[in-house]
């Protein structure tokens, strides 16, 4: 004969198993829901970086292109053979290195689809961590050397009247 004292019992003992597995169900959604958005934020942060190189490319591209206009003005305008211009540039964007390439023609629009004329000079700028790469026209009057080559920091633009615009890591 079971009594009143094993169906209390009994009573106790499913309530317990049901207190230990709602914890649980609590605990493994808490941790997914957890997980879930530290992984989305890692995505997000990702994708304002990329953004932020390309950003800072941009910039650094048409900061190049103008001084290299100043040396093919300055070249045009009082026919000297040999003019040659240091500057400065940050060395990194957003945590990555960089290269500059002086190209005699941007190639096709799916290389640099944001620019009219992909005939003409342009700069092509390229991080080595992230997937950016830029392109910036070069207004130029003066021949350049195809795919001279300079990283980021310190570059030297030359001209020279054999060579044309040159870009290369200055010393």
């Amino acid at each position: 004969m079971i009594g009143p004292r094993n169906e209390s019992q009994a009573q106790t003992q499913e309530r317990g198993v049901s207190v230990a597995i709602t914890h649980v169900l609590t605990i493994g959604i808490t941790t997914i829901l957890i997980a879930m958005l530290l992984m989305s934020g890692s995505t997000l942060l990702e994708s304002e970086t990329d953004r932020s190189a390309d950003t800072s490319l941009e910039t650094v591209g048409e900061r190049i292109a103008g001084e290299i206009g100043n040396v093919d003005q300055i070249a045009s305008t009082d026919g000297t053979e040999d003019v040659t211009l240091t500057v400065d540039h940050p060395r990194t964007v957003s945590n990555s290195g960089y290269t500059v390439t002086l190209l005699e023609k941007c190639g096709d629009e799916e290389d640099a689809p944001l620019l009219e004329d992909t005939e003409t000079a342009c700069l092509e700028l390229e991080t080595y961590d992230h997937d950016a790469v830029v392109h910036v026209p070069v207004a130029v009057d003066s021949a350049v050397d195809h795919e001279s080559t300079a990283s980021g920091g310190s570059i030297e633009i030359s001209y020279d009247e054999d060579d044309g615009i040159t870009l290369e890591r200055a010393n």
